[in-house]
């Protein structure tokens, strides 16, 4: 195998926050490497160690500053990364942002593709398989072990059920749990050498992507509103300002349930 892709997602920085005007995530404020991003690195570099000939590369759609968790991804271990950042796109849902991914994978042909298993700004958990069906490829989710055959893959399914284990031809594409490893810590010597591989930034239009394909226009969900949750009786809002452990001690203590 001599190239494997993974999907990563740059996402905000502990408190999401939603924008009221346009009813989407705010993504202006600091952001990091989606948690379970670094489980299908983590899987992708594996591959590479015991390959040793097989060129990792990160892939994602998102804001200029996604190239942060981008970097990250390159210190890990992958090889070079592909961003896809264009205003165009902002405001895509899932299947806007599977064709501007599958774009990128199109180009890059690789035997395999590898996503994490949900995204904590989103968890939609359906991204691989709109991905997928565009490049018309076999795709398995819910991945919790992966063995690399000759021209194939064989991988251990978890279901509520119990484990299925499946062959699939390659190229193809999977999602992994957070089950399947426990990612690499990045060194200092990873953060070093990150700075000097290549991240390369596309359009939309050289990726040859109508515009109105992506983004709000190319987008089949849309956002009606956006409110508070009913009131509960006699429960109360507690908003986190440093204080909310002795506020939520304090609340407990009252009625004797400490």
């Amino acid at each position: 195998m001599d190239k494997v892709a993974v999907c990563v997602k740059h996402v905000p920085d502990g408190r999401m926050r939603i924008d009221p005007d346009s009813k989407r995530m705010d993504r202006s404020g600091p952001g990091e490497l989606n948690a379970f991003d670094l489980n299908a690195l983590e899987e992708a570099l594996r591959i590479k160690d015991a390959a040793g000939a097989t060129e990792v590369i990160a892939v994602s759609m998102g804001p200029p500053q996604a190239d942060d968790s981008l970097r990250t991804a390159l210190a890990m271990g992958a090889d070079r990364a592909v961003l896809v950042s264009d205003p165009d796109a902002a405001g895509s849902d899932m299947l806007a942002t599977s064709r501007v991914l599958a774009g990128v994978l199109d180009r890059e042909r690789p035997q395999l593709t590898i996503f994490g298993q949900q995204a904590s700004d989103g968890t939609g958990a359906v991204l691989w398989s709109a991905v997928a069906e565009l490049l018309q490829l076999p795709v398995v989710s819910q991945v919790t072990e992966l063995t690399v055959l000759e021209g194939a893959l064989r991988v251990k399914r978890q279901t509520e059920r119990g484990d299925d284990v499946i062959e699939m031809p390659l190229p193809a594409v999977v999602a992994v749990t957070d089950a399947i490893n426990e990612p690499r810590y990045v060194s200092l010597r990873g953060q070093m050498a990150a700075k000097r591989k290549p991240l390369e930034t596309l359009t939309l239009g050289e990726l040859g992507i109508d515009p109105s394909s992506v983004g709000v226009t190319g987008s089949m969900t849309t956002v009606l509103n956006l409110a508070t949750p009913p009131s509960r009786g006699s429960s109360i809002r507690i908003d986190d300002e440093g204080h909310a452990a002795e506020e939520i001690l304090s609340f407990l203590a009252q009625r004797e349930l400490l």
